[in-house]
C-alpha cells in the first residue's frame, strides 16, 4: 500500500465503505415481509417458475438491496471525489443545481456534476443539466467569478471517447469525463482510478462477514413468515392467496 495514497485509503475506509455497509445493514434489518411483498409483482415470480419459498424470499431481498446500492455507493464516492479536489485545490461541495463540486485551477473555474456511470439519464435529464449549468454560470458571475467557467459531467466509472458536448448555446457546452479520465481530471493522477479498489477490497472483506450473517438471518426469518402465511397444506406456494394479498380490493 503506497504511503502517498494513505490519506485517500483512510477516507475510503471511514467515509465510503463503513457507511455503505452501515446503510445496507440498516435497510436489511428494517425489511418486513408484509410491506415489501405488496410492492412486488407476483406474476413475475410465477413466470420465473419460482416454487421454493426460500428462493422467492431471496429474490425479494436481493432486489431490495440492489435497488439501493448504486445510488448509495455513488453518493459516497461523489464525496470522495470532492474530498480529493478539496485536498489538492480547495474544491468544495456546491449548492447549485446539477453541480456537486466547484473548484478553481490554473485560472479556470470548474463546475462539476458527478454521476455514477455514463448512462445516467435520458435526453430530458441531460437537457435539464445543461440548463442548470447555464444558470450556474449566471449565478457565479453574480457572485464575482470573472474568469473562464467550464462545466463538467464527471462519471465515476466508464468511458467517453468524445468528451466535449456542444450546443447551439455556448453556455450549455460541457465536458463529459468518465472513469480514468474523470479521476485524472480531479486529481492529476492517472493511476488513482486503480488505487481506489485497494482499500475497498480490504474493508469490504472485514465488513462482509457481519453483513452475510445478518443477510442469512433476515432471509430465514422472512422465509418462515412466508411459509406460515402463503403456503398450502401441501407445502406449495399459495399463488392465489399471494395475488390477493398484493392486488385484491379492500
Amino acid at each position: 500500500m503506497s504511503s502517498s495514497y494513505q490519506h485517500y485509503y483512510n477516507y475510503l475506509a471511514e467515509h465510503v465503505i463503513t457507511p455503505f455497509y452501515n446503510v445496507r445493514l440498516e435497510g436489511l434489518q428494517s425489511l418486513r415481509l408484509s410491506s415489501i411483498l405488496k410492492r412486488k409483482n407476483p406474476y413475475l415470480f410465477k413466470a420465473k417458475n419460482i416454487e421454493l419459498a426460500g428462493d422467492l424470499i431471496k429474490s425479494v431481498v436481493d432486489a431490495f438491496l440492489s435497488s439501493q446500492e448504486e445510488t448509495i455507493f455513488g453518493n459516497l464516492l461523489e464525496g470522495f471525489a470532492i474530498y480529493v479536489s478539496n485536498v489538492l485545490c480547495g474544491g468544495f461541495k456546491s449548492d447549485l443545481k446539477s453541480v456537486d463540486l466547484e473548484f478553481q485551477r490554473d485560472g479556470v473555474y470548474y463546475i462539476v456534476g458527478i454521476k455514477s456511470g455514463t448512462n445516467w439519464g435520458n435526453s430530458d435529464q441531460v437537457n435539464r443539466m445543461r440548463d442548470n449549468f447555464k444558470a450556474a454560470r449566471r449565478i457565479l458571475r453574480g457572485r464575482g467569478v470573472t474568469g473562464k467557467i467550464v462545466a463538467v459531467n464527471g462519471c465515476i466509472y466508464g468511458r467517453d471517447r468524445n468528451p466535449l458536448k456542444t450546443h447551439v448555446d455556448r453556455d450549455k457546452h460541457y465536458y463529459k469525463h468518465a472513469g480514468q479520465t474523470f479521476w485524472h481530471f480531479i486529481s492529476g493522477d492517472d493511476n488513482l482510478y486503480r488505487e481506489i479498489i485497494s482499500p475497498i477490497d480490504k474493508e469490504a472483506r472485514l465488513k462482509d462477514e457481519t453483513f452475510k450473517r445478518a443477510y442469512a438471518a433476515k432471509v430465514n426469518e422472512m422465509t418462515q413468515d412466508f411459509t406460515a402465511n402463503f403456503m398450502t397444506p401441501e407445502n406449495q406456494i399459495d399463488w392465489i392467496k399471494l395475488i390477493d394479498y398484493v392486488s385484491k380490493r379492500d
